[in-house]
């Protein structure tokens, strides 16, 4: 295990968090277990009193390959502990109704993932308080965020509209009425993000996506500190079941060692597809935070230092028109996954938010027309190709 935490970020990514056997092996150990042998009676006793740092009970609890994974995660996000889940959605709900009770209030932004706003909706049918707000519009974050707010939630991004909220100053804001500042992180990855410096005291990532890189497994992690790790979080989520397998960790683990390489790859690219299509006679509005023309784009420079490896564009003529562009691809594919080494394009408004009544898609702007773009690892020409010919077609 290592611990010097002056390393840089590919540094980690490739070696914090390592345990090794007896035997010394390079690549991570898979321990394929799910429970453990003590050497005595007295000492299982022991230790279902208080685990120790390198000991393990039950994997629902923990276990070696998951706390590698753990640790390594932790200590990119600069974060001092981490509980690894089954998937993102599994994070996202262990960080709020391991935490929120009836009347409790929490004020989050309205532009989220589909299931997000489920778990919303579900805590508010227990009595949690949940005040939607522009997540862009800092008046409204400060007229919602009254004192004794237990906590604010957004997407550092949004999905699919890559709406960017302002961290720095949201966390000012619920800090002083003495709210926990909890934030999806997903769509900026671990490799642009600066969520704990800003502000967050909780950040949930969707391991699925750019951290396994190759649409393998299912995934998620909350980091925080360990007193919201192992105090609030970890009893919640080892009850109730929500333990990443060890395999699927081993799978996230060699994710990481290539995650900076990818992502900062499939960064350069999206740029260059934003400033290839940018003024397209067949798109209504192309969306990149990159882009000057992006509402938030000076926060997005501030915050993240590199603008992401998704677009959304809305192609003129609606949903019809925005199937035939899809139906038109060649290289990229069609899918509702996103963070993966091969470009996916999706159709929000009829698979990931489709479940939303049509005001509520609108007041979000997901328009019939609206087309989300995760750039992948494919040559940046090919793409701009492959998509230039399929937006001839709408």
């Amino acid at each position: 295990m290592t611990t010097d935490r002056n390393w840089k970020t590919r540094t980690k990514l490739v070696h914090e968090g390592t345990r090794r056997s007896q035997y010394g092996e390079m690549a991570e150990a898979l321990f394929l277990t799910q429970g453990f042998a003590y050497d005595s009676a007295e000492q299982a006793e022991a230790r279902f009193i208080e685990v120790g740092a390198d000991e393990f009970i039950y994997a629902r609890y923990g276990n070696p390959t998951t706390r590698m994974f753990e640790e390594r995660i932790a200590a990119v996000e600069g974060c001092e502990d981490a509980f690894a889940t089954a998937s993102g959605m599994a994070a996202v709900n262990g960080a709020l109704a391991a935490f929120l009770k009836p009347g409790d209030r929490v004020v989050s932004a309205r532009a989220l993932f589909g299931s997000c706003l489920y778990v919303l909706d579900w805590l508010a049918g227990y009595g949690v308080e949940v005040v939607y707000v522009d997540g862009t519009d800092i008046a409204q974050w400060q007229a919602a965020v009254t004192p004794g707010t237990k906590a604010v939630f957004f997407e550092s991004m949004s999905n699919p509209t890559l709406e960017i909220v302002d961290l720095k100053a949201v966390a000012e804001l619920a800090h002083a009425a003495g709210a926990t500042v909890i934030v999806d992180n997903v769509f900026t990855t671990p490799v642009w993000s600066r969520a704990v410096a800003l502000g967050a005291d909780v950040v949930v990532y969707s391991a699925t996506k750019h951290i396994d890189g190759a649409g393998r497994a299912l995934g998620g992690v909350i980091c925080g500190t360990k007193e919201f790790v192992r105090k609030v979080a970890e009893p919640y989520l080892k009850h109730t079941g929500a333990a990443l397998s060890p395999f699927n960790a081993w799978l996230m683990l060699n994710g990481m060692q290539t995650l900076d390489l990818r992502v900062r790859a499939q960064t350069d690219t999206a740029a260059a597809i934003a400033a290839a299509l940018e003024g397209h006679p067949k798109l209504g509005r192309l969306i990149y935070p990159g882009l000057a023309s992006h509402p938030q784009h000076g926060i997005a420079a501030a915050q993240m230092g590199g603008f992401g490896t998704m677009l959304s564009f809305e192609v003129q003529g609606g949903r019809d028109a925005a199937f035939r562009v899809l139906n038109a691809l060649e290289i990229v594919k069609i899918s509702n996954n996103l963070g993966d080494a091969k470009s996916i394009a999706t159709h929000p408004a009829t698979t990931t938010h489709q479940r939303l009544a049509e005001d509520q898609r609108a007041l979000l702007g997901i328009t019939p027309g609206l087309v989300r773009l995760s750039v992948g690892l494919e040559d940046a020409g090919d793409l701009i190709a492959d998509l230039t010919q399929a937006l001839a077609q709408a």
